[in-house]
């Protein structure tokens, strides 16, 4: 009986100190499960959800290298002071840019929440002539230096459905579309660009879609009260193509322009378009206080009151197009732009392209800067988009 009670005992005291030290056991906490980045493919390539959120955001851009010579367009060549002399000497126009941009997108009860912004860092030379100072002794010119050229919000709006406010370019260019796919499309310009918008955009389904447009403009064109400029599109969109129709409202001078667009794909390896424009430019010339007395305003930019642009893209395979416009308005100004894109590995392309202008009746107030009769000009873009 003494044994089997020691041996009892002992059993005891063992589970006693068993229990006392699980008690002071240390708990190590699970860790919290990792929260990797999610896709998001609700709307399109290239999103991926913010941690912690249901907003979906992308993140783009592109890296570009242009060089251009001659001496017509957007993207002349360049003129320089002389080191040595101080005479004046042709010279390259060189551009470095950095475009940053973003997109994101979210499921509301209202409709799709979504924000785009492009912001543009640029590094380059002048473009056009250098700079100069009259002297008795005649013109002095100074170098025409490179650096960096200022940075530039091109876009930064936000949509709730139909509704889009913010900064962004003009409906009268962006709902019918830009002028071909050169480089140098506005050497008849169709329209200006930059500005602050309200914007309601409908689809009524069946390829039929509207846009109303509530604008504020730029620079010498900036409404000069209450009242905005005004932008109304309409479009048919079918698998043949579309036509596309604008309208829109200069308020500073109660004048009108419109243009109206034909897009056609013949064949799955072309595309062609032409748009006509028309504006009334009575009060341009009219009033005592304006900023271009050759009749050209926020949307009737081109000379004269009509003009015409068209052009296309064809596809030569699948890394190779040939891209060209040809453009002219009433008062005689005629532009053909024509370019090759080659995708040397996906997402680097290299453009050449080479310009023509003649320049019409308006040659004092001319948008491209050209002062010959015939002018030629090339450039050579490298991109990287990403």
């Amino acid at each position: 009986m003494n044994i089997k009670s020691l041996l009892l005992g002992s059993a005891a005291a063992l589970v006693a100190v068993s229990g006392a030290r699980a008690a002071d056991a240390v708990v190590v906490a699970e860790p919290e499960p990792a929260e990797y980045v999610r896709i998001c493919d609700v709307y399109g390539a290239g999103y991926f959800y913010i941690p912690g959120t249901e907003t979906c955001l992308r993140i783009g851009g592109y890296v570009r290298y242009d060089i251009g010579v001659g001496d017509v367009g957007t993207f002349t060549g360049a003129t320089s002071g002389d080191y040595e002399d101080g005479g004046e000497n042709d010279t390259y126009w060189k551009r470095a840019r950095f475009t940053l941009k973003t997109w994101t997108g979210q499921e509301t009860e209202l409709g799709t929440l979504k924000t785009f912004t492009e912001t543009r860092f640029n590094f380059g030379n002048s473009q056009g002539s250098a700079d100069f100072v009259n002297t008795p002794g005649g013109p002095i010119f100074f170098p025409n230096e490179a650096g960096n050229t200022g940075v530039s919000l091109n876009f930064a709006w936000i949509q709730l459905g139909g509704l889009r406010v913010g900064k962004d370019e003009s409906a009268f260019d962006t709902f019918i579309g830009y002028a071909g796919n050169v480089m140098n499309d506005t050497l008849v310009p169709y329209g200006g660009f930059d500005t602050n918008v309200v914007q309601y955009y409908f689809d009524a389904g069946n390829g039929f879609s509207a846009v109303v447009s509530l604008e504020e403009g730029y620079g010498d064109f900036t409404i000069d009260s209450y009242v905005p400029h005004v932008v109304g599109g309409v479009k048919w969109t079918q698998g043949w193509g579309a036509i596309t129709g604008v309208v829109a409202y200069d308020s500073n001078y109660e004048e009108v322009a419109g243009k109206v667009r034909l897009d056609v794909t013949p064949m799955e390896n072309l595309s062609l378009f032409i748009m006509a424009g028309y504006g009334t430019d009575d009060n341009y010339t009219d009033t005592s206080y304006v900023f271009d007395a050759n009749g050209r305003g926020m949307y009737k930019l081109w000379s004269g009151n009509w003009a015409v642009w068209g052009g296309g893209t064809y596809t030569i395979n699948e890394k190779t197009s040939f891209n060209t416009q040809v453009s002219y308005d009433e008062g005689k100004n005629l532009g053909v732009v024509a370019n090759i894109a080659y995708d040397i590995v996906p997402g680097l392309t290299i453009t050449a392209e080479a310009s023509y202008f003649s320049l019409g009746e308006d040659s004092v107030s001319n948008w491209t800067g050209a002062d010959d009769d015939d002018s030629f000009g090339g450039q050579l873009r490298f991109q990287r988009s990403f």
